[in-house]
């Protein structure tokens, strides 16, 4: 299941996404989108993990907890729409 965490601190970095959700299950992957110029994070990111079951677990318990002195938002990550 894909993720999607929002309203992170500029200062979470990948590992602390896979740390955070690691205590939930087996992460597949975590990734930080970050601007393509500056390089500096958006302030969201994705979370794979295989388990649909650990994943709710994730999502319920994480959503809306504070990280970095940030109220994160976790929830199941959307289907990308096509733009064309």
């Amino acid at each position: 299941m894909n993720i999607y965490i929002g309203n992170l601190d500029y200062k979470v970095s990948e590992a602390d996404l896979e740390e955070l959700f690691t205590s939930f299950g087996t992460v597949s992957s975590a990734t930080l989108i970050t601007d393509k110029y500056s390089g500096r994070s958006k302030g969201f990111g994705f979370v794979t993990m295989d388990d649909a079951d650990e994943a709710n677990k994730a999502i319920s318990e994480l959503n809306g907890t504070q990280v970095k002195d940030r109220e994160i938002v976790v929830n199941e990550a959307k289907p990308r729409k096509n733009q064309y």
